[in-house]
């Protein structure tokens, strides 16, 4: 799969703090009318503490009943540090090795992240999104920035997410009696279909989208094979 060059990661935080700031304004938050995913992707990033090695996984799963069919990964040396609200920047780099690797391309990408529920509006799932030229959307599982009244604790019940008087994600309860997740614009994605896609890939008995639980998993599984083998 081929993936745009947007930019250099070469970065300290003043710099990647900047091109957040322009890179935001490039974000879609609209979905076509034309779309209708058939493969979805996961994608989730996972490491040692204390280890410079960053590990990645991208799953591809096929809709409507969300089987498998093609699973990637990719490590790489850390290249930038950990510091909250610039994830992407660490993150980024070894996930779209990831993708480069895919022989399908997918329609949608659940990002394990946020996208424009950031303090720039610029999180994990809209940088991929911009990189990949893909429907993309946020789904995290803490909050990062913005207040919010707690959903029901129905399967299905939301709360909006504000920052002030923007409204920036929806606060989802996928599971009953489960802590709610975060979901928001990636690019090229509404609101209010996010927050659909992302109830509509979660299965009742779990609490995280499959695509994402799918990538988590593995990208675990990849990661400690590695540490196995040393």
């Amino acid at each position: 799969m081929r993936c745009a060059r947007l930019h250099t990661w070469s970065l300290d935080v003043p710099r990647a703090k900047a091109l957040q700031t322009r890179l935001a304004a490039r974000v879609e938050a609209v979905t076509p009318r034309s779309f209708k995913p058939r493969l979805i992707a996961g994608a989730d990033m996972s490491h040692r503490r204390g280890s410079e090695w960053l590990y990645g996984a991208v799953v591809v799963l096929a809709w409507p009943g969300l089987e498998i069919v093609e699973t990637v990964t990719a490590r790489r040396r850390a290249s930038f540090p950990y510091v909250p609200g610039y994830l992407s920047f660490r993150e980024g780099p070894v996930l779209l090795d990831a993708f480069r690797k895919l022989k399908q391309r997918p329609d949608l990408v659940c990002c394990d992240g946020h996208g424009y529920a950031h303090p720039r509006r610029f999180g994990l799932a809209c940088h991929l999104g911009l990189w990949l030229e893909l429907p993309t959307l946020g789904v995290a599982k803490s909050r990062l920035v913005g207040t919010h009244a707690e959903p029901l604790q129905a399967r299905g019940s939301t709360e909006p997410l504000f920052d002030g008087a923007e409204r920036i994600g929806t606060v989802l309860r996928t599971r009953p009696n489960a802590h709610p997740l975060y979901v928001s614009v990636g690019h090229r994605i509404g609101l209010q279909a996010a927050a659909d896609w992302a109830l509509l890939l979660t299965r009742p008995e779990y609490r995280l989208p499959e695509p994402a639980r799918q990538a988590h998993a593995a990208v675990n599984a990849y990661r400690k094979s590695i540490e196995l083998d040393k």
